[in-house]
């Protein structure tokens, strides 16, 4: 069997680490076509391209996003191995990239991290971002996976690969009452603050208010989850968002769960392409039961 050769994959991780063949060059003292020709011995020896060239820029395929996961320790550890009498020694990790909206739930994000945190031999890169930007960095293996409030549909396209892992309920809340809150009655009169109009929770609501002909005052539609915690904090308002974005001031008795809004929830969604090489680690998170996602 052929063996690893080290310096081209050396020169392929300065390529990749860089993003520019040109000056990688300059920076190795070589010329740009030898430093191209290395490379190409390097995809040769591994049945597998590792750039694609979009317009004058290198991009890595999937297969080089591998290869740069496993030359990345292996670079590393040569610096480690000058520092160890001196500093200890530091294992080599695993690297996990997630891509989170900016808007997702902050207790879901945590909640599927957590099996991650207290693990010395991982790397975890969690990005929040707008889901087009997350959804970008996937396609080109910059992200494992991405999670969402927001089902996509495949197409020819876009053959996004979206299941739904979990689901919480939403519930009517707001300050506490001398009398109970009946629903869906005192919802026709009440000041409401709801989620955004392009989220999922907001279509349910929707409907919901449709099917019972209700039309409440809407005080503000807001599509950051802490930023509507703060506003049912801070006003008299009724509120309408799952209950554990406010667990706190449940807790404390500032705010109440007046009831739940049958049939309405927010999903939660892990989108990823197809893969040859699927990061084992993203399996096992996704290989867990819903009620194992949703800290309460």
């Amino acid at each position: 069997m052929a063996r690893l050769n080290y310096h081209h994959l050396y020169y392929f991780w300065r390529v990749a680490k860089h993003g520019n063949l040109t000056e990688t060059a300059a920076r190795l003292h070589l010329s740009q076509s030898a430093l191209s020709t290395q490379i190409k011995k390097l995809e040769a020896s591994l049945g597998q391209p590792l750039f694609k060239r979009v317009g004058r820029q290198l991009e890595l395929t999937e297969s080089g996003r591998v290869a740069l996961d496993y030359a990345e320790p292996i670079f590393n550890r040569g610096d480690e191995l000058l520092a160890t009498l001196r500093e200890g020694r530091s294992a080599a990790r695993q690297v996990v990239r997630i891509g989170a909206m900016a808007t997702l739930s902050r207790n879901f994000q945590e909640g599927f991290i957590a099996p991650l945190m207290d693990r010395s031999d991982i790397s975890l890169v969690l990005q929040s971002g707008r889901l087009d930007d997350l959804l970008g960095q996937l396609s080109t293996h910059r992200l494992d996976l991405v999670l969402s409030n927001t089902d996509l549909r495949s197409t020819a396209e876009t053959p996004w690969r979206s299941r739904r892992i979990a689901r919480q309920a939403v519930s009517v809340l707001g300050r506490p009452r001398d009398t109970p809150f009946r629903l869906p009655e005192d919802l026709a009169d009440a000041r409401v603050l709801l989620p955004g109009e392009h989220s999922e929770i907001r279509t349910a609501v929707d409907m919901y208010c449709e099917h019972w002909g209700l039309r409440p005052h809407i005080l503000a539609e807001v599509d950051d989850m802490a930023m509507l915690r703060l506003m049912a904090r801070d006003s008299d308002a009724v509120s309408i968002m799952p209950p554990v974005v406010v667990r706190d001031e449940i807790a404390d008795g500032t705010l109440v769960e007046y009831a739940q809004l049958p049939n309405v929830h927010e999903n939660f969604y892990a989108i990823s392409v197809k893969r040859y090489f699927q990061n084992p680690l993203i399996a096992k998170l996704l290989a867990r039961k819903p009620d194992e996602l949703i800290r309460d």
